[in-house]
C-alpha cells in the first residue's frame, strides 16, 4: 500500500534543472551568500507581495525577530496568539518584549478583537497577527484600524500566507512589516530561509544591517548594530526564486484540491472545513476540517494511515502557547476558544502534485473512518 504523504514540495523537472545550473555556477565563481540572487528573490518575491521591500534572511523565525528588534520592544508588551506555532512569540521574548497572549476566533482560528481589548496593558507597543493556514482573516482591516486607534503597531506573521489576499491585498501589507517562511513543508520553499516585506524603508535598511552581523558595508568590518548572522545563501535564494516564480501555479494547483474537498465533504461527514470567502484568497497551506463530534484525533490518525495509506497533516495547532512549558512564565488568562479549535481540528493532505483519485481516496477514507 502506497501512502498518501501530508505535504510534498513541488520541484518540476525544468526548475530542478534550473537550480543545478545556477548552483554550478555559484560553485565556479564562489559568490554564495548576498549575491544576485539573493537580491533577486528579494525583488520579485516584494513584487509579488505588492510591497516596496523585501528583505531575505535564514528562516522565518529571523523573518520576525528583526522587524521586532527594530521595533524596540524590548522591555514592552506585544500581543500575541496563542493558538500560533512557538517562533511568533519566542522571537517576542528574543527580542527582549514580553508576549501576552490573546484568543482566537473560531471562524478562522485568527485573532479576536474581544480578546485584545481585554489583553492590551498600559505597556502594549504592538499586536502580531498570524495568517493561520494561508486565510488572511476578515477581521485584518479591522485588528488594523483597532491597532491606529490604540496607537499601537501591526505586525503580520505571514509564514502560512504566500499568495493570500483579503480585498486583492497581500498578506504582510496590512500593518508596518511582514514575514514569511520558506521552510520545506510550506506553500513555497528555499529548503530554509525567510522574507520581511515591508513599505518601511527605514525597517528595510535597517533589517539589511541585523541580518548580516550588523555591519554597515559588507566589505568593512563596521558594527552599527547588535546583529547576527541572518542572512539567507545564495544556494537557498536560488531555490525560492525558482518557487516564487512558480507560486500562482502551485497556489491555483492547491485551490483545485481544496475545491475537491469542499464539494466531497458536503454530504456524508458529519463536521466542515474552515471557510473562505469570495473577497479572501487562501494558498491552502492547510485543509482544515472540524469534525461534528469529539474524537480521539491520535487514534484517528493511526488508523488512517495503517489501514487506508492516508497521512494527516500536522495541526494549527495541537498545543496552544499558553500550555506550552517554556511559555508558563507568560502564560496568564483564559483562552477557551484556542484551547477547543486546537484539541479538535483535523488537516487533510494537500500538495501540488496530488491527483483527484489521491484527494478522492482521503475523502473515502476520512468518511469511513469517522462514520465507523
Amino acid at each position: 500500500m502506497s501512502l498518501i504523504p501530508p505535504v510534498k514540495a513541488y520541484f518540476p523537472e525544468e526548475d530542478r534543472q534550473w537550480i543545478t545550473a545556477q548552483i554550478e555556477e555559484m560553485l565556479s565563481n564562489g559568490q554564495l551568500t548576498l549575491g544576485k540572487w539573493g537580491k533577486a528573490f528579494e525583488e520579485e518575491f516584494a513584487k509579488l507581495a505588492g510591497a516596496d521591500h523585501a528583505v531575505a534572511v535564514g528562516s522565518g523565525t529571523e523573518a520576525i525577530e528583526i522587524p521586532l528588534r527594530i521595533l524596540d520592544v524590548a522591555g514592552k508588551d506585544v500581543l500575541v496568539p496563542t493558538n500560533t506555532f512557538f517562533a511568533t512569540a519566542a522571537a517576542v521574548i528574543h527580542a527582549g518584549g514580553r508576549p501576552v497572549f490573546a484568543d482566537s476566533e473560531p471562524s478562522d482560528f485568527a485573532l479576536s478583537l474581544s480578546s485584545l481589548e481585554k489583553q492590551i496593558t498600559p505597556n502594549t507597543v504592538g499586536v502580531i497577527l498570524v495568517h493561520i493556514a494561508g486565510i488572511v482573516s476578515k477581521r485584518t482591516e479591522a485588528i488594523a484600524d483597532w491597532c491606529r486607534q490604540k496607537g499601537l503597531w501591526l505586525f503580520e506573521d505571514a509564514a502560512h500566507a504566500h499568495g493570500s489576499t483579503l480585498n486583492g491585498k497581500h498578506a504582510g501589507t496590512f500593518g508596518v512589516a511582514g514575514s514569511f517562511s520558506f521552510y520545506p513543508t510550506k506553500v513555497m520553499t528555499s529548503a530554509e530561509g525567510g522574507m520581511i516585506i515591508t513599505n518601511d524603508q527605514k525597517i528595510a535598511e535597517e533589517a539589511g544591517l541585523y541580518r548580516d552581523q550588523g555591519k554597515t558595508s559588507f566589505l568593512e568590518n563596521t558594527h552599527g548594530k547588535l546583529g547576527y548572522n541572518w542572512r539567507l545563501s545564495e544556494p537557498h535564494a536560488v531555490i525560492g526564486l525558482a518557487q516564487v516564480r512558480r507560486l500562482k501555479e502551485i497556489n491555483a494547483k492547491r485551490a483545485a484540491i481544496a475545491k475537491f474537498y469542499d464539494e466531497a465533504l458536503g454530504a456524508g461527514v458529519p463536521g466542515g472545513p474552515l471557510t473562505v470567502s469570495k473577497n479572501q484568497f487562501s494558498n491552502y497551506y492547510k485543509y482544515v476540517f472540524l469534525p461534528g463530534k469529539v474524537l480521539d484525533r491520535k487514534a484517528l490518525k493511526k488508523k488512517l494511515k495503517e489501514k487506508y495509506g492516508v497521512c494527516l497533516a500536522g495541526e494549527v495547532y495541537e498545543t496552544p502557547l499558553h500550555h506550552q512549558p517554556v511559555f508558563q512564565k507568560w502564560a496568564g488568562g483564559a483562552f477557551p476558544v484556542a484551547e477547543d479549535i486546537c484539541a479538535r481540528h483535523i488537516c487533510l493532505p494537500l500538495f501540488p502534485s496530488m491527483t483527484t483519485e489521491e484527494a478522492r481516496q482521503v475523502v473515502a477514507s476520512l468518511k469511513e473512518a469517522l462514520n465507523g
